[in-house]
């Protein structure tokens, strides 16, 4: 690089050296002045600060205090409590079993004592789950009962009032809503499954209407019954056609086309065990299939 050509650029007279002096100097000048010098603006001055902010400490408490609140617990059956709800309430998996076990033999616990006999909880548990226990009314009146002792030789009798159940067939809204649990809803649902099924033949058949627990199914079983079928129209398994067993409600499309080829494979269908045969068909419903069934 030839620095003969470019020295003419480096040559300033004296104004201009002294212009550069005092560039210097103006720059050095701000520089100090913006590391050293405060620009951040005066806080104002709010009267009611001290106020609001303890307003604020206040509301902070508050929020904190309902954070920390414990779960809202509601009173319930004992007899009907889920896996889930068993874990929520602090028992084992054995300790749910037995519940299960003891509920499949269709038997009830009635009262804490014979819920703890029952699972085998620990006395803490039970202590803090039981005031939470509600069994229905007639749990609390049996045990309100007087013993009666024969003193002679008179026997005491005491008269029941008989309750009449009447067929469920033949209920309309009107019984149905009767039954506690049951509004109107409900109502309407059991008679459309009774318009859908054309007949229930079996009071098992509420436990597939969508909402009824099973407290209030057991309430229904009360006050209702199934009389004898004797006017029911039943279907014929083996002359049907396609399309009357597809309407069924129990049997799909495909399950009617493969007993109407069953049928014609192997001859008459003569009883309940033929049908379960078939691929498809519900083994837990066959009980009560088999009564809308004719031979």
């Amino acid at each position: 690089m030839d620095f003969r050509k470019i020295a003419p650029y480096f040559k300033f007279s004296r104004e201009q050296r002294i212009g550069i002096f005092f560039l210097f100097i103006i720059i050095i000048v701000l520089q100090l002045v913006y590391f050293f010098a405060d620009f951040s603006s005066s806080s104002q001055f709010f009267p009611d600060k001290e106020r609001w902010m303890s307003l604020q400490s206040e509301i902070d408490s508050i929020k904190n205090g309902s954070d920390s609140k414990e779960e809202k617990k509601y009173l319930f059956n004992p007899n009907f409590i889920t896996d889930y709800k068993g874990y929520k309430l602090g028992m084992t998996v054995e300790e749910i079993d037995r519940l299960l076990v003891f509920r499949k033999e269709n038997k009830y616990v009635n009262s804490p004592k014979e819920f703890q006999e029952v699972t085998k909880i620990s006395d803490s548990l039970l202590g803090s789950i039981a005031p939470y226990f509600k069994f229905p009314d007639w749990t609390a009146n049996k045990k309100d009962k007087k013993e009666y002792k024969n003193y002679s030789n008179q026997k005491i009798f005491v008269k029941k009032e008989k309750n009449i159940l009447i067929d469920i067939n033949q209920a309309t809204q009107e019984d149905l809503i009767k039954v506690s649990g049951i509004g109107e809803a409900l109502s309407l649902r059991i008679l459309k499954q009774k318009e859908r099924l054309g007949y229930f033949v079996s009071m098992e058949q509420l436990k597939d209407v969508w909402g009824l627990s099973p407290e209030v199914i057991l309430n229904l079983n009360n006050h209702f019954k199934i009389s004898e079928l004797t006017s029911f129209k039943k279907i014929a398994i083996n002359d049907a056609s396609l399309k009357e067993l597809s309407s069924f409600p129990y049997f799909r499309h495909t399950l009617a086309k493969q007993i109407v080829t069953y049928r014609s494979m192997n001859g008459n269908i003569n009883n309940i065990e033929d049908l379960i045969k078939i691929k498809g068909f519900p083994v837990e419903k066959a009980k009560i299939i088999g009564l809308y069934l004719e031979f």
